[in-house]
């Protein structure tokens, strides 16, 4: 499954600047963990940083000048770094497998002389094969929705730039190019990013869009609002009765006061999901639950995805959870996340229980420095926790007690 190694957001917010993990010019860095875990103070940017990933899945589905506005964003003007003119850039360095050439994704984003968002320019790089130094080739280049693309898988690698190059022009310049591009057979590499990109999960999870009442009808994956619950565990009954049954129960075993799990369709084919607490006969449906029982309950769940999306970012896990099953849950995360072909996760927490799983490599602290903007920095670039977390003590007690703070 397909990995992201380092990413670079510029004139984001708050994120004027901020690299996590490596990119193509700067290999001397480690590349993101398959769980990176993101902390800080109020204010730092660590809802700026989950902002700007769904930014740019946003940017893919509905076009740069919808995603300016999407989410409450309040568009282009109030999403370039304050002081700065624009415009607004992303890298993204990923691998779509382990023995795979690393891709390089650059996007940067304008406006137009009629003062709308638009594509200023997106390249795609990657080395041809048996280079390892030098800047990766472009096998995508647009400039103001006008460029050059190379197809085929192979087309770059004889050497000759001018073999398989296509000249291209968009349309649309608020549509990314790869948008487009990605839906044509002749360009492989395109699709595969494109559809890494379009897989991207983001939970905006809220407890309270569970407690309706959904129309009866399984669902294969949790959606971002997580209010389809009922309807994934109704798909995972039908399909897999075996698994289902072993999942519920090991669900059951680590939500407190749960015995087991179940769903009930009414008379008028809406769907219940019931909980049976083992102190009472009867079972609470989910709108009688705690909100902390039914957040668990959809992380849990999701986990258990028999396709998961390739990239998830959870915003503040911990909010309506008991502290002590927090660990256990980044747990849970870090396993899922490492599991072999697993998916790759970004989380960002105020919880030091939460951080207590993780090792100093996963977790990145957000600060902000002198001019209001904010720094990135790894725990393990710090000595003094590396050696501290090596003596048996725990990240998370590290950080409450300020050690993971800039020098």
């Amino acid at each position: 499954m397909a990995r992201i190694e380092g990413i670079r957001i510029q004139n984001f917010r708050v994120l004027r600047d901020v690299t996590l993990g490596k990119l193509s010019h700067e290999q001397g860095a480690e590349p993101l963990t398959p769980l990176t875990v993101v902390i800080g103070r109020n204010g730092c940017g660590k809802t700026t940083l989950f902002d700007a990933f769904g930014f740019l899945s946003d940017c893919l589905n509905s076009g740069v000048e919808a995603a300016c506005d999407m989410q409450q964003r309040g568009g282009f003007d109030r999403l370039v770094s304050r002081g700065s003119s624009g415009p607004i850039r992303f890298e993204v360095y990923y691998r779509e497998g382990p023995q795979e050439r690393p891709i390089s994704y650059e996007l940067s984003i304008g406006l137009d002389r009629s003062s709308r968002p638009y594509v200023e320019a997106e390249v795609l790089r990657q080395r041809r094969k048996g280079e390892s130094h030098g800047r990766p080739f472009a096998f995508l280049r647009l400039d103001r929705g006008k460029g050059t693309v190379w197809s085929g898988s192979e087309a770059v690698e004889s050497g000759t730039e001018d073999a398989g190059s296509q000249p291209v022009e968009l349309t649309d310049p608020r549509q990314l190019g790869i948008a487009t591009l990605g839906t044509l057979r002749e360009h492989p590499r395109i699709t595969r990013f494109r559809d890494f990109l379009k897989g991207w999960y983001l939970s905006y999870f809220a407890a309270g869009s569970v407690r309706h009442l959904a129309p009866s009808g399984p669902q294969l994956h949790l959606n971002v609002h997580g209010d389809n619950m009922a309807n994934v565990v109704q798909f995972m009954e039908r399909e897999y009765p075996g698994r289902f049954r072993q999942i519920l129960a090991l669900i059951a075993t680590k939500i407190p006061g749960v015995e087991r799990i179940e769903t009930k369709v009414t008379d008028d084919k809406r769907i219940l999901l019931r909980f049976n607490d083992g102190s009472y006969q009867d079972p609470f449906v989910a709108q009688q639950m705690s909100d902390g029982t039914l957040k668990m309950f959809a992380y849990l769940l999701m986990l258990e995805d028999p396709s998961p999306p390739p990239f998830i970012c959870i915003e503040e896990p911990e909010n309506g959870l008991y502290h002590k099953l927090l660990a256990a849950l980044g747990g849970e995360f870090r396993e899922f996340a490492v599991r072999h072909g697993g998916p790759q996760m970004l989380v960002t927490t105020h919880q030091p229980h939460f951080v207590n799983a993780l090792s100093p490599g996963e977790v990145w602290l957000l600060h902000k420095g002198d001019d209001g903007f904010a720094r990135a920095l790894r725990a393990s670039d710090l000595p003094l926790v590396r050696n501290l977390v090596a003596e048996g003590l725990e990240l998370g007690g590290l950080w409450f007690s300020e050690y993971l703070e800039p020098m």
